[in-house]
C-alpha cells in the first residue's frame, strides 16, 4: 500500500491485510461475521452429522459419517483460532449455542439467523435417517464447493489460506455423499426416499446463498470479502446439482 492510499482504496484494489493490526473497523466486524457464520455452520453441521453415524448401514458409511463429523469440527477450530487473535473468547465461544439443536422439520425460516446464532439456516432443520442425511450432505457439500471458490480468495490472508487448505476437506464431504448416493438411488426404496428428501432439501440448502438483490454484496466487494454476487454463486450450485442427479438419474 502506497503512502497516498487509503486502507479503503487498497483493498478495493484488491490488497491484502495480514494482521489484526492493520484492520480498519468496518472491515474488522464484517470480517468477525464472515467468521462466525463459517465456524457456527460447520460446527451445527457436526452435531447434526454426529447423530447420523449410527444410522449408517455399513462400517464403510460409519466412517465416512464420523470423517465428516470430525473434519468440520476441525475446520471451525482452525477458523476459530484467527477469531482468537481479534480478541474472541474462544472457550466461551464453542459452548455459546447448542450446536446439535434443531427447529421442527416443518419450521420455515428462510434465511434468518436465530438469536446470535450465525449458522447457516439449513443447519436449523433436523435429518431423519442416514437417506436424508445423505441428501442433505451432497447438497450442501456442493454449495459449499462453490463457496469455498469465493471464500478462499477473501483480502485477509490468513483466514483465505485456512479456506484453501480445508476446501479439498469439504470437496471430499460431498464426494462420500455423492458415492453414497448412488448406491441408495440402485433400489426403487431408496430412490423414492432420496427423491423425497431432495425436494425438501434443496430449497433450504438454495436459501443460503442469499438475497439474489442483496444492498450489502458492493460493500464487502469493496472490502475484498466477496467477489461474485450471490446470484452467479447460487446458478453455479444449480448447475452443479443438476449435473449430479442426472449422473445418477434422479
Amino acid at each position: 500500500m502506497t503512502d497516498d492510499m487509503s486502507i479503503d482504496d487498497y483493498l478495493a484494489h484488491g490488497g491484502k491485510l495480514t494482521s489484526p493490526g492493520n484492520v480498519p473497523a468496518r472491515y474488522r466486524g464484517e470480517l468477525l461475521r464472515l467468521m462466525a457464520s463459517f465456524v457456527d455452520s460447520e460446527l451445527a453441521a457436526s452435531a447434526g452429522f454426529a447423530d447420523t453415524i449410527n444410522d449408517a448401514p455399513g462400517i464403510k458409511s460409519r466412517i465416512a459419517a464420523a470423517r465428516i463429523t470430525l473434519e468440520k469440527a476441525d475446520h471451525a477450530d482452525r477458523v476459530l483460532q484467527i477469531m482468537a487473535e481479534f480478541g474472541v473468547d474462544t472457550d466461551r465461544y464453542e459452548g455459546v449455542h447448542p450446536w446439535a439443536a434443531r427447529l421442527p422439520r416443518e419450521a420455515d425460516i428462510g434465511a434468518t439467523r436465530q438469536e446470535g446464532d450465525m449458522r447457516l439456516s439449513v443447519f436449523h432443520y433436523p435429518l431423519e435417517g442416514w437417506i436424508d442425511a445423505v441428501v442433505m450432505n451432497v447438497l450442501q457439500g456442493l454449495a459449499a464447493k462453490v463457496q469455498f471458490g469465493e471464500l478462499s480468495q477473501v483480502s485477509y490472508q490468513p483466514l483465505a489460506e485456512v479456506f484453501r487448505a480445508v476446501a479439498p476437506v469439504e470437496a471430499r464431504h460431498a464426494e462420500l455423499g455423492i458415492e453414497g448416493l448412488a448406491h441408495i438411488a440402485q433400489s426403487e426404496e431408496g430412490r423414492a426416499v432420496a427423491e423425497a428428501a431432495l425436494a425438501y432439501w434443496r430449497p433450504r440448502v438454495a436459501t443460503g446463498f442469499g438475497s439474489e438483490t442483496s444492498d450489502r454484496f458492493d460493500r464487502l466487494k469493496r472490502m475484498g470479502l466477496r467477489h461474485r454476487p450471490n446470484a452467479d454463486l447460487k446458478a453455479g450450485w444449480e448447475a452443479s446439482v443438476d449435473a449430479t442427479l442426472a449422473d445418477l438419474m434422479l
